[in-house]
């Protein structure tokens, strides 16, 4: 009677250590699995045990991290491949525009009636155009590449602000625009590209003209430590825009009124400002669409 009792207890006992052994090995092959959910590794699943079905589940998932692998690096292959098309593409067909851009110029100093020239200066508005969304296209491709690398150094963001404003000022002129500026006096200084930033301004505004109405608001200031700076202009039909979507590549609230545009120009400002370690954000108060921007700001700013 006792043998049987010790005997039971040890088959007990046995099973205990079976089920506790399994449910580690579980538990360790979904450790396993979120690790390559979340890391690029090549490595594969592992396991202790192979009876009960252990051995048989782990092979398959492994199968299936194979298959995923195999199927991430075509996509990767594919968007690369995609990438170069429109690098090249973009830099063959700028050079012959930027050559008969200047032809034009020659044209347009010559001889020629007054119909002549007005025509001539249609062309060269559609030629600058043409070239405005190869820049953007040849620009966004570049941005997708992970091997891009944006040089950083610290930048004044008022000094930046304030010239690229300037540059508009002929633009506004001629649209009969008074945008309003406000524009803190203290230095604020982040790290940053001089040239990506202009950029990203100049995008927010182009898209403010295409989408917007004759009124402009630029406001930059220092909260805590960080530079906030928000561009917000008056939009006509705020249904049309759909936040959600603001920054996707290709993206346009309006297409009737954007067919000059690539949709690509909120994208690459959302690009350059996180790869300049800042955050963008789109909203709409009424009928204003606005575009926030933080940077943090470096030890060099005052205070």
């Amino acid at each position: 009677m006792y043998y049987v009792i010790a005997v039971l207890i040890c088959i007990i006992l046995f099973l205990v250590w079976i089920i506790m052994k399994y449910q580690r090995q579980i538990k360790d092959i979904c450790r396993q699995l979120w690790f390559l959910k979340d890391h690029d590794s090549n490595m594969m699943i592992s396991s202790e045990i192979r009876y009960g079905g252990v051995g048989y589940l782990t092979d398959t998932l492994n199968e299936i991290v194979e298959l995923r692998k195999w199927e991430r690096k075509i996509y990767l292959d594919k968007e690369k491949s995609i990438s170069d098309i429109y690098t090249n593409l973009s830099h063959d067909i700028r050079t012959p525009l930027t050559s008969l851009d200047g032809y034009f110029q020659l044209l347009k100093e010559s001889e020629i009636g007054e119909e002549q020239r007005h025509y001539i200066t249609v062309m060269q508005e559609r030629i600058s155009s043409l070239k405005d969304m190869l820049e953007e296209l040849f620009t966004f491709t570049k941005l997708q590449n992970d091997d891009y690398v944006l040089e950083l150094c610290p930048c004044s963001l008022n000094r930046i602000l304030k010239d690229t404003l300037f540059s508009y000022y002929d633009i506004w002129k001629e649209n009969d625009i008074e945008p309003k500026f406000e524009i803190t006096e203290e230095s604020l200084i982040i790290e940053g590209n001089s040239q990506a930033l202009g950029r990203t301004i100049r995008n927010i505004i182009k898209n403010g003209f295409e989408h917007g109405e004759k009124q402009f608001e630029v406001l930059l200031e220092r909260k805590g430590q960080k530079a906030v700076l928000s561009l917000k202009n008056m939009v006509p039909e705020p249904g049309k825009i759909d936040i959600s979507q603001i920054f996707e590549r290709f993206y346009k609230a309006d297409e009737a009124r954007s067919d000059s545009s690539t949709g690509l120009g909120l994208s690459i400002a959302k690009e350059f400002v996180l790869r300049m370690n800042g955050d963008i954000q789109a909203e709409m108060e009424e009928n204003w669409f606005c575009i926030n921007i933080e940077f943090p700001l470096t030890k060099q700013t005052a205070g």
